[in-house]
């Protein structure tokens, strides 16, 4: 594992309690980073094993007074912040287009790409008053291909990469990096939303032909928000096992 310096980085990752979220967090501990994890599941968070350098917020990122008030208390902990990784994501059931449920659909958009904006919103200005970030939002490789059967996912993620792009233009005159990450399925509980059908034609599409590992998206993640990423912004990094064409 190559030794990525974050000490003593104030760090929020949204949705820190599984998945990719739990092992960015694991990553950034290593480290030597203090982490702050929003999660909106209030079981999930309670289960939470308490780590030294970890705190614990039950925050909604589709609720704008909710991050809000997760910016306020995580500042009041820590005093500032320094990276953001807007991790929390859905992936809502699978249907085609004109048969997809109007409800599952608004809450597929409010939780992946509302979401992402609400935290960069009330996060960045934190930022900018430190002159220093690094943020990091995890889009998906539907974002840049479009999966069938998903498409409140697949316009979701499309949209966190342009929220990316836009975003990091709008600070590339301050030492703040917005990057985002697109990468192939992996096997967390996410898999519990969808179907096997899908699942199936996921890893048809990936030349690895095997699904991506937790840990390899956050290893490319913790440089992404080290302080020696100075340079690179408003950029998408795959994690595609080769799927992607652009």
């Amino acid at each position: 594992m190559n030794q990525i310096d974050l000490k003593d980085k104030v760090a929020i990752v949204t949705g820190g309690v599984q998945g990719f979220g739990l092992a960015v967090v694991e990553r950034f501990l290593n480290s030597g980073a203090n982490v702050v994890i929003w999660e909106n599941d209030k079981k999930l968070l309670d289960e939470f094993q308490t780590i030294s350098n970890v705190h614990k917020i039950q925050t909604d990122v589709s609720n704008a007074e909710s991050v809000e008030a997760a910016v306020n208390e995580t500042t009041k902990k820590c005093d500032r912040i320094d990276i953001l990784v807007n991790n929390a994501g859905i992936a809502g059931p699978n249907h085609k287009t004109w048969e997809y449920p109007n409800d599952d659909w608004q809450k597929v958009i409010d939780i992946d790409l509302t979401g992402v904006f609400y935290c960069c919103k009330y996060v960045v200005p934190q930022m900018i008053k430190n002159n220093y970030g690094r943020i990091v939002n995890v889009a998906s490789i539907a974002g840049k291909e479009g999966n069938p059967n998903a498409m409140p996912y697949s316009a979701a993620k499309a949209g966190v990469i342009a929220i990316t792009k836009s975003l990091g233009k709008e600070l590339a005159d301050k030492n703040i990096a917005v990057n985002c990450i697109t990468p192939a399925a992996a096997k967390t509980r996410i898999f519990d939303q969808i179907s096997q059908e899908h699942i199936d034609y996921m890893l048809s599409k990936i030349p690895r032909n095997r699904f991506l590992k937790v840990e390899e998206l956050a290893s490319m993640v913790a440089w992404l928000v080290s302080e020696e990423n100075s340079y690179t912004t408003s950029a998408v990094f795959d994690l595609s096992g080769g799927r992607a064409t652009y």
